[in-house]
Formats: structure tokens, C-alpha cells, sequence
């Protein structure tokens, strides 16, 4: 073989080599990206929890117990409000056995999405949406608890659309339709009128409660029931 030919068929090599160490980095690359890409996606619908589904007497839609029960009492919540979770967690199966089954208090649950105000996003409007939207499978309160289960900070990921999707999914409700619901705003204009409704009777802050047209905080709101059915005997 001749020099000139060896030259060349090492020079030939060498660009084969390039060329495969390139392909190597392009691929490497791919792959990284592609992760950072799908990660967050897939992560963003690990860890749901789902709650043990609470027995709720006479639920509709978003309320519970009999209409004509001498109390009425509404709750005003944001489903971002650490408190609220604690309510539903600590007080509200008490205020469900001694009041609503016992027909003494008919529930009415209102979304105040107002976190969304003090920092950038919209995930408590989101997830107001999302619950309405699960209302319409006969499935709110269930979703109403797997919002509150699945808290973690305000406007921080927890209540993006791709979990909340998957939240319906948990629950076995029909992905498309929610989806469809939650995507086309079909409940946007609620949660607004939700958040003037509260604002109209003074709400500032969660959990708010109405008990028969009086305004009361949690740590009130058993006194508050108990005074409103004495006036009514």
C-alpha cells in the first residue's frame, strides 16, 4: 500500500470516528433533553393520594343534608387554604354527624379562589373549575377531598392541569369528558361569580362560614350553629 493511500484511508477513519462521537453527543443530548422535557410531566402526576371517601348525607352537587333544615350553613374555602384542608380533616366530620345527618344543618360548599391574588397563577381558580367539573360526573366532594389531600403550596404546581386531570383519573371518572370540561372553560365565569358572592357578604379569608346570615370563622362555628337552632325552636 502507498503512503499517500494510507493517508487517506486514516484520514477516512478518523472522519468515521467524528462522525460516530458526534452521533454519540447528539444522542446523549436527546436523551437529556427528553428528560428534562418528560420528567416534570411525569412527576407533576406521581403521588396522587386519594382519600378515603367520606360519607356525605343527602349530597347534591355541592351542597349536603335537607334543604329544609332550620340552619343553613356555608362554607366559604380555597382549595390552595392549608386551613381549610384542616377543617375538612379535623372538624367538618363532627359538624357532618352532630348537624347535617341529623337534618339540623343543610351545607352549601362556595369556592373563595382569592390565593390567586397575592401571587402569580391561577391554581385555586383551576381547581375550583376542576371540582365543578367533577360535579358534573356526580363526583365533587370526592374531588373536593383529593384537592385537599394533595396540597403542597400556593401556585407551586400541585393543582396544574396535568394533575388535575389525573386527579379525575384516580378517582375513575370519564378523563375525556373532564378534560373537555376543564379545558373549555365551562365554569370559569362560576368561580368568579364565586369569588364576587363572597365578597359581597364580606368574606376576607378561609375557611368563612355563614350560619343562617351570620358570619363566623371555624373556631365559631359549632357555638354559632347551636345558637341558631335554639332560636329556631
Amino acid at each position: 500500500m502507498g503512503k499517500r493511500q494510507e493517508i487517506r484511508q486514516q484520514r477516512r477513519r478518523e472522519r468515521q470516528r467524528n462522525l460516530w462521537l458526534t452521533i454519540g453527543i447528539v444522542a446523549v443530548f436527546a436523551i437529556v433533553l427528553a428528560g428534562v422535557i418528560i420528567y416534570p410531566s411525569l412527576a407533576s402526576t406521581a403521588n396522587i393520594i386519594v382519600p378515603t371517601e367520606s360519607p356525605r348525607p343527602q349530597a347534591v352537587d355541592t351542597t349536603m343534608g335537607d334543604p329544609n333544615a332550620p340552619v343553613t350553613v356555608e362554607e366559604f374555602a380555597d382549595f390552595q387554604c392549608p386551613y381549610c384542608a384542616l377543617f375538612v380533616d379535623q372538624l367538618e366530620p363532627q359538624i357532618i354527624s352532630d348537624y347535617i345527618a341529623t337534618g339540623k344543618v343543610y351545607f352549601k360548599f362556595i369556592p373563595f379562589s382569592f390565593l390567586d391574588d397575592n401571587s402569580p397563577g391561577r391554581e385555586s381558580k383551576a381547581a375550583a373549575e376542576a371540582a365543578y367539573c367533577a360535579m358534573d360526573q356526580a363526583s365533587f366532594w370526592q374531588y373536593h377531598d383529593t384537592l385537599y389531600a394533595n396540597q403542597n403550596g400556593e401556585n407551586a404546581g400541585a393543582f396544574s392541569n396535568e394533575r388535575l386531570i389525573a386527579f379525575a383519573k384516580k378517582l375513575g371518572l370519564d378523563t375525556n369528558a373532564f378534560k373537555s370540561c376543564l379545558e373549555s372553560g365551562k365554569y370559569t365565569q362560576k368561580v368568579l361569580d364565586d369569588i364576587a358572592y363572597s365578597r359581597e357578604n364580606n368574606v376576607t379569608g378561609t375557611p368563612s362560614f355563614l350560619v343562617n346570615g351570620e358570619l363566623v370563622s371555624a373556631s365559631e362555628l359549632v357555638q354559632a350553629i347551636e345558637s341558631k337552632l335554639a332560636q329556631a325552636q
